[in-house]
This record gives C-alpha cells, structure tokens and sequence, in this order.
C-alpha cells in the first residue's frame, strides 16, 4: 500500500481501478468517437497513446501527468461528463491545465457530475500506480494505492 496527497479541485471518494497514462492525454482523441456514437462507455481512440488506445476508461481512475490537444478539450471533458461515460476520476500527476479544469468545473456545475479531479500528486505516484490497480480516493486528496 502506498499513499499519495493531492491538490482537492472536484471531491468525491472512489473506490475501483486505476488506468494509467505516462503521456499527456489528447482528450479530443480519446473521447471523440464513444461520444459521436452515443457509446455506453468509452473506449480510447487515440492510437498516438499506447497506454490507452483500445481501453474502456469509463468508471475507472484516469492516471496522468496532463491533457492535451485543442481547445476542445474542457468541452469534451464536460460532454462525457453528461452522458455518464466519463473516468470517475482524474488524478494528475501534475498541476491540471486549464482546459481540464474548465470541463470538470463545467461539468460539477452544469450536469451535477460526480467527476472527481485531484492534482499535484507527484511524478512519484505516475511512477508506481499500474493499469488494473485497485485504488482509493477520499474526499480530502488522499489517493491510496491498494
């Protein structure tokens, strides 16, 4: 077991599995096609990311240094929000880019998402946290690695 403290940006307690990209995550390119289908979940289509690509993140702890991409990206973050597909979580390694924090802060306000985003958690928390790893997120930034 291993505990991490973050920067609080949307609270929420999770409990389930970790996902985890080492790059910036292109948030148009993962999102867009399960969002144009009305998909049930989302299924990374980015294939410049090979951490995600072909992956359901729906429900899961999306692991990540930052977004990146267009200024689409908040929007995209927001949409998914909107139609329950989104990651439960994002937990950033590094301080969240505006974007990000614009389409979780719309997405809090506009859609009553559950979304939660913590930021800050280090380049040490990226390096140890693995796809399939049960984690647990408090209201208070503590991210515990089961």
């Amino acid at each position: 077991m291993k505990t991490f403290k973050g920067r609080v940006l949307a609270s929420g307690h999770f409990k389930g599995e970790a996902i985890v990209s080492h790059q910036g995550v292109n948030t148009l390119a993962t999102f867009q096609k399960s969002a144009l289908k009305n998909a049930k979940q989302v299924i990374a289509s980015d294939q410049n990311n090979p951490d995600l690509f072909g992956k359901n993140i729906t429900g899961k702890a999306l692991c990540l240094p930052i977004t990146i991409g267009s200024t689409t990206g908040g929007l995209v973050i927001q949409t998914v929000c909107s139609m329950g597909i989104n990651p439960s979580c994002f937990l950033f390694s590094e301080n969240i880019d505006s974007l990000a924090a614009s389409g979780i802060v719309l997405a809090k306000v506009w859609n009553d998402s559950d979304v939660i985003a913590i930021d800050g958690l280090g380049k040490e928390f990226l390096d140890t946290v693995k796809s399939g790893d049960q984690i647990e997120v408090k209201e208070d930034g503590t991210v515990t690695i089961l």
